[in-house]
């Protein structure tokens, strides 16, 4: 099977990712790629930076983070791209209006010998040059080759170089000496017929080059003097009429092209609805298109934007429309892995959806590694074993089940590790905020939730020691202003989790989130925080309760 036949499916998880989404991500798509990789290439993705936990977890068992992916909007490379040949510098105008007429294409793109882009020629600027009769340097302005002049021509040098270029001198008509007189200059382009006296005046008033029209001969007087003199003679079988018409159309493309910075071009990144957008503002039918290196592969029109592939996606460890990357609902969702509330995402059709209440995804996709008789790696293992212990702090907290005990101590066996000390490191690694900012910390774990129409943010941190938590929360409550702005959040609130004595202070920040932690948790709030003893879940025991809050505030309201 060809590369380009084999459908790849992105599995990610969550933005704001922690331990369970990323190692998730990554199992899963082990498993799936060896249920039917044959047929489809399944890549673990990750939807923002991962937290030093994750990377602890990342490390210590051999993997590199997942590659970022922000969203799964389609793209520029996810359409036909029409394959259409570029042009070099040096190509006439002639030969790029006869391309335009060959291809249906009114526009061409004009690059150097590697491909990258120089500039865009169109109809539009073919007919200006045609129309621009008074411009009579035209051709040595351009430093028009005489190769081109030839083959615009159909002509035949007897005297010259055809690789000369001409770079000095005007383009005029040659009637009769006496018609001559006087405008003739040294290095000028004449286009005469067969007579001979015309023929000759010309040479003698300095001509830089002789067209001889209507394919008449030339005697041998007038070719020597033409190479005494050092002037060219081209014959072409046109007659001075068409040949007057034609010449100008021998300039090279660079002359007449929109240079490469004035133009408007994709990159195979570049998202479908920008292009539109782009597209709308400018005259152009059709664009360039660049690859990853910036080469130059073809062009898009907008009958290439009707027809294009969805990115094909599955979803771990979170089921909410706020918590997933961009654009998802223009990619085709093929499956939800999760262990949370059924959430906002909606579908066009059925899919398979796995939602199980157990403390951990990576538990979910042990019993499906089990289910389909697939042994499990002892590196996929030690992720899947890392998720796990982080989702249920260790088999503390309310979420854990016996189904995550059972997998976090078969998962401990195939990867070698002792659950108690391995958790210890990665939570310890976890809660260190050396060189660490606010934001990053703050990011590590922080997940949007919205009931009806409120919107509130719950971000975690869980610590094995006081000083640690103490530490975080110093670091943090001063730049909840700033995230509740950046994240157009009203409300927002923070668990600092002690994972030994299984406490969680809530810090909050918002017009009314004192108020819902009150009718939520029944308690009364001491600067600024409160204290939930035995509250370690954000998922099982905040969540719930702030839900439940904001309803029955609403209900009051109406």
């Amino acid at each position: 099977m060809s590369p380009d036949s084999i459908r790849k499916v992105n599995v990610i998880g969550h933005m704001n990712p922690d331990t369970d989404s990323i190692c998730a991500a990554i199992s899963y798509a082990y498993l799936k790629n060896q249920i039917d990789g044959t047929e489809t290439v399944y890549e673990a993705r990750r939807a923002g930076a991962i937290n030093r936990e994750t990377a602890y977890a990342l490390n210590h068992f051999g993997f590199k983070e997942p590659r970022l992916i922000t969203s799964v909007a389609p793209q520029i490379k996810d359409l036909v791209v029409t394959p259409l040949q570029g042009i070099g510098l040096e190509t006439s105008l002639h030969v790029a209006w006869n391309l335009m007429r060959d291809t249906v294409h009114g526009t061409l793109c004009i690059t150097d010998d590697e491909g990258n882009l120089q500039g865009l020629v169109a109809v539009k600027d073919i007919a200006n040059a045609n129309m621009d009769i008074l411009d009579t340097f035209v051709l040595s302005k351009a430093r028009t080759s005489y190769h081109n002049v030839l083959d615009t021509l159909n002509g035949k040098m007897v005297v010259g170089n055809p690789d000369a270029v001409i770079d000095r001198g005007k383009l005029l008509i040659g009637t009769t000496p006496e018609m001559m007189d006087g405008l003739i200059v040294p290095g000028d382009t004449v286009l005469v017929t067969n007579r001979y006296e015309t023929q000759r005046f010309a040479l003698e008033a300095g001509a830089g080059c002789l067209v001889v029209c209507c394919g008449a001969n030339i005697t041998s007087v007038i070719r020597n003097l033409a190479e005494e003199r050092g002037c060219a003679i081209i014959i072409t079988p046109f007659d001075t009429y068409a040949a007057s018409r034609l010449i100008t159309m021998s300039i090279p493309v660079r002359a007449k092209m929109i240079p490469e910075e004035k133009i408007e071009f994709f990159s195979v990144h570049t998202a479908i609805e920008e292009a539109r957008r782009i597209m709308a503002r400018t005259q152009h039918r059709f664009f360039p298109v660049l690859d990853e290196d910036g080469n130059y592969i073809g062009v898009v029109g907008s009958a290439n934007m009707l027809s294009y592939h969805k990115k094909h996606v599955i979803l771990v460890d979170h089921a909410e429309l706020s918590q997933t990357v961009d654009g998802i609902g223009e990619a085709e969702i093929m499956e939800i892995i999760d262990h949370h509330r059924v959430g906002t995402i909606e579908t066009p059709g059925p899919i398979y959806y796995r939602c199980e209440p157990v403390g951990c995804t990576c538990t979910i996709i042990y019993e499906m590694f089990e289910e389909h008789g697939i042994d499990i790696p002892a590196d996929i293992a030690g992720l899947m074993m890392s998720a796990i212990l982080s989702d249920t702090l260790c088999f503390r907290s309310p979420t854990c089940t016996p189904s995550d005990v059972e997998a976090g101590y078969a998962l401990a066996k195939i990867c070698g590790e002792d659950p108690d000390t391995y958790s210890d490191a990665m939570f310890d690694a976890g809660a260190d905020l050396t060189g660490r900012t606010a934001d990053e910390v703050f990011n590590s774990d922080f997940k949007i939730f919205s009931r009806g129409d409120a919107n509130f943010g719950v971000g975690q941190g869980s610590f094995m020691t006081k000083k640690s938590r103490r530490q975080a929360e110093s670091l943090l409550q001063p730049y909840f202003e700033a995230a509740s702005v950046s994240k157009e959040l009203p409300v927002i609130f923070y668990m600092f989790t002690d994972i030994r004595s299984q406490t969680t202070e809530m810090l909050y920040y918002g017009p009314y989130a004192e108020r819902l932690l009150m009718r939520a948790f029944d308690v009364k709030p001491k600067k600024g925080r409160v204290v939930l003893p035995g509250v370690v879940s954000r998922k099982k025991q905040v969540i719930p309760a702030l839900m439940s809050a904001i309803q029955t505030f609403q209900e009051e309201q109406n």
